[in-house]
């Protein structure tokens, strides 16, 4: 790893990668070199997936925030310290269909690859939503972003699907807790509009075999790791992950 960087609760790891160039939307299964593990036994913990936030010549920076042992320990890390990653893995986002204008909509670390996704992009209409005035703070990673709060400390008071305006050329790119993907999913799929969604599940291996990160559709069931983690809005009957407790 060679920079770690600090943005109110969330970590932004610099990782140096020299394997093939990752789509906007795919991710990575990142772990720990050295005691990655916890408990008396140093039970080893799964690896955890997260999306390419940007990517640039041997370079991948990754979004995360400290919510248990797993993401505690990659926090932790401190340039020099050796990160074993697996990827590019899974499917990105697609362009926009029949010259629509993208529209970006992301909450909490779900911002992470809209940040990779608009750079490709070059011009998007970006909407971020988070918990408070110190998670905000990781709006400056995507300059231009409108902003909402659910306290109102920054930006709009209330939920960031509440700034979402569809029109009849629009097309919405999301990611971010499965409650905004259902939010998204449900408004976009009423009016018409076409909507990917970056999902977030649990996932154990990245590749397919483990069969942890199932979700249904109206057409069976998926794996996020591999038939994902973007989904098309119009496929889902709920974006909500089942035992997510979500």
């Amino acid at each position: 790893m060679v920079e770690r960087r600090k943005y109110g609760p969330y970590i932004v790891l610099t990782v140096e990668e020299d394997g093939p160039a990752p789509d906007p939307g795919q991710f990575y299964m990142l772990t720990a070199a050295e005691r990655w593990g916890g408990g008396e036994d140093e039970r080893p913990f799964l690896p955890r997936a997260f999306s390419v936030m940007r990517a640039r010549d041997r370079e991948l920076d990754f979004l995360l925030e400290d919510v248990g042992p797993g993401t505690n320990r990659l926090c932790e890390l401190r340039p020099g310290d050796e990160l074993y990653l697996l990827g590019p893995l899974g499917n990105g986002f697609a362009p926009p269909r029949d010259g629509r204008r993208p529209v970006l909509i992301g909450g909490g670390v779900g911002i992470a690859p809209l940040a990779i996704w608009g750079d490709e992009l070059g011009a998007a209409t970006t909407l971020l939503g988070f918990r408070d005035a110190a998670h905000a703070e990781g709006a400056v990673l995507i300059p231009g972003a409108r902003v909402a709060t659910d306290d109102g400390s920054v930006g709009h008071h209330g939920l960031v699907t509440d700034l979402l305006e569809l029109g009849a050329h629009v097309e919405v790119y999301a990611c971010g807790p499965p409650r905004m993907l259902d939010a998204v999913a449900a408004l976009c799929n009423a009016a018409g509009v076409p909507a990917q969604l970056a999902m977030e599940s649990g996932m154990a291996c990245g590749f397919g075999a483990c069969f942890g990160c199932v979700v249904p559709t109206r057409n069976g069931y998926v794996r996020l790791c591999v038939d994902g983690p973007v989904v098309d809005a119009g496929e889902l009957e709920t974006a909500l992950i089942p035992g997510s407790g979500h």
